[in-house]
């Protein structure tokens, strides 16, 4: 016999308002920053935020993940070590982690996830984090669907986390050293510059310019929203969103869209269902395109392929709309099916071949009226929409709620009457009520059916609501709202008691299973001691400590699996034009300069730096 799997749409939160705001639009579950030591430092938390945000989502059985995933110095263990027992205390349900002397450190039986940062892309990365204690892995955004199916085969009992939406880093997510040794901005500590958003030139060995100024290591974002149900059958529970540095438009927005589109999986597929509670209602008519992105690609989920780059901008294009079509003074009309609206925000690329955005002051039918028109904007030139004003001011207001089918009895008894609620998960509540049972002179029932049904802003709605009496007795609004409102508080202490979170015992971490790597070199991001020690513990030799504990001269700073060589048309193996270019290339930013090698073998770029 089969068993049905839970499905997890998992939205980020920069903040307790996004958090708070993703659980009304549909999430399952909510990851967070800490308050300190997440892997985007300018997104932390406070412990207090953290609890709140613990408090309202559990109601709907919605878990709540807190990122503490970088690398840890020594000096930093027990600051973490205190911030992680806060952070259960708060209500938190697991916490999200690269460093692994956290499972050293004396924290409380939460559960642990790994952080995609720990490079998962192999199954025998997986067996061993699996097996190791981990509840949850986060797998690399570079696997295809079919290499998910593989691991999900080779260990099927892991519980594999991945991203379906969102910005893509061009490197192997923990494997990034290039914005440290630029700016000495770590990404593993938190603090990535994006270097890979900036333009580089490119150079063969005889220094001749292959592609000048273009952002060559900037990525589309990733969409995956037609392959949620293949990435289910490959394995995946869970369905991460990208962006704890985004707005709460974009969460709102791009949670409203997937979980529509997961719930409409749900409806024709019963081998899987959410892993949460009650239903959302939206004021909008979500629209992915409409929020932040740089055009969409699927990455590598269907093996490699041409429509990954975003060359020509790092900056979002939002909506692609339509064609100018004549100029005219400071006018232009627009063909297009799209209505645009004053004060909506438009862009296009320059004969430059550089993004360039202007703002509509007014609209007349298909002319458009900019506040000052670019002078470089040309007849047929593509127009993109990165800001939908009336659209973003939908989402500026409340624009969900989410409720808890209730059905409601109410019965007579000999004294009185007697409540009964039982909500979707069969959490029931029962209020006896002693009372004059005093006939009515008109029919009630109906009446009193509208009162109980008055939920207004609780988290609930009712469904079928009995009157089971054997007379027409009248009961005071006042009555039946007291009523109504026992009811509710009593229903949601219930939930709260009822909810359960999964724990992990400590001693589930002090195994020694082998790791499956004997050497150890920077790549390992091992920054402290106690993560030292997990590694030796299991077999490991450390030669090297992380990057940025011991700054390595000519060290590979980016391990990526996007290839210049084949976005150029001159791939070895998959294609079959002859490179003109002399090698080995470079990479160069304001006087910067970086090697490329190319790892045939295991199709990888490799940017090397090197003293100029």
């Amino acid at each position: 016999m089969i068993t049905a799997r839970p499905i997890e749409l998992l939205s980020p939160a920069k903040d307790l308002v996004c958090g708070l705001e993703a659980v009304k639009h549909g999430a399952d579950a909510v990851y967070i920053g800490a308050p300190k030591f997440s892997a985007r430092s300018a997104a932390g938390n406070s412990i207090d935020d953290i609890a709140e945000l613990c408090d309202f989502a559990h109601i709907y059985n919605v878990r709540v993940y807190v990122a503490l995933n970088t690398i840890l110095k020594d000096d930093e263990l027990k600051e973490a070590e205190t911030i992680i027992n806060q952070i259960y205390n708060a209500g938190a349900d697991a916490l999200i982690i690269q460093d692994m002397g956290i499972t050293r450190l004396d924290i409380p039986p939460i559960q642990l996830h790994a952080s995609t940062q720990t490079d998962n892309r192999t199954v025998e990365q997986i067996k061993f984090l699996h097996e190791t204690g981990f509840s949850k892995i986060v797998l690399a955004r570079e696997l295809s669907i079919n290499d998910i199916e593989h691991i999900h085969a080779q260990v099927p009992a892991a519980e594999l986390e991945a991203f379906i939406h969102g910005a893509l880093c061009v490197c192997y997510s923990g494997q990034c050293y290039l914005s440290s040794s630029i700016t000495g901005r770590s990404a593993n500590r938190g603090e990535c510059a994006q270097c890979c958003r900036l333009p580089y030139t490119l150079e063969d060995a005889d220094g001749k310019t292959i592609i000048a100024d273009k952002h060559l290591l900037s990525l589309k974002d990733l969409n995956l929203s037609d392959d949620l149900e293949a990435l289910m059958n490959a394995g995946v529970s869970s369905f991460k969103i990208e962006g704890r540095l985004k707005d709460v438009s974009y969460v709102k927005n791009v949670t409203a869209y997937y979980r529509k589109k997961l719930d409409r999986i749900f409806e024709k597929n019963t081998a899987f269902y959410r892993s949460s509670v009650g239903k959302s209602s939206y004021s909008f008519d979500p629209q992915p395109e409409k929020s932040f992105n740089r055009g969409f690609t699927t990455y590598f989920a269907h093996g490699r392929g041409m429509e990954i780059t975003s060359f020509d901008t790092p900056k979002s294009l939002g909506e692609p709309i339509g064609t100018v079509r004549e100029i005219k003074g400071n006018t232009f009309i627009i063909s297009s099916l799209n209505a645009i609206h004053n004060g909506d925000g438009l862009a296009f690329f320059n004969p430059r071949g550089e993004l360039e955005g202007f703002r509509v002051n007014r609209v007349d039918g298909n002319r458009i009226f900019p506040h000052t028109i670019p002078l470089s904007l040309r007849a047929k030139a593509f127009i993109y929409r990165n800001l939908d004003k009336e659209f973003e001011n939908l989402l500026a207001k409340p624009s969900a709620e989410r409720k808890i089918w209730t059905d409601w009895e109410l019965d007579e008894n000999n004294n009185g009457f007697t409540l009964t609620v039982t909500d979707e998960t069969d959490a029931r509540v029962m209020i006896v009520r002693e009372l004059n049972k005093e006939l009515a002179k008109t029919p009630q029932n109906e009446l009193i059916r509208v009162q109980l049904a008055k939920l207004g802003n609780t988290p609930f709605e009712a469904g079928n609501v009995n009157i089971s009496f054997s007379r027409n007795y009248f009961i005071p609004s006042s009555i039946l709202s007291e009523l109504r409102r026992e009811a509710i508080d009593k229903l949601l202490k219930l939930r709260k008691i009822r909810y359960k979170r999964k724990m992990v015992k400590r001693k589930v971490f002090e195994n020694s299973i082998p790791y499956p790597i004997r050497n150890l070199d920077y790549t390992a991001n091992i920054y402290n001691a106690e993560a030292q020690r997990f590694y030796e513990q299991r077999g490991a030799t450390v030669t090297q400590f992380a990057f940025e504990k011991e700054p390595l001269e000519n060290a590979t700073l980016m391990f990526t699996k996007h290839c210049l060589k084949f976005t150029m048309g001159i791939c070895p193996h998959l294609q079959s034009k002859k490179s003109p270019y002399k090698e080995p290339m470079y990479l160069i930013n304001n006087g910067n300069r970086f090697r490329l090698a190319f790892d045939c073998k295991n199709c990888l770029m490799k940017i090397e730096k090197i003293n100029c």
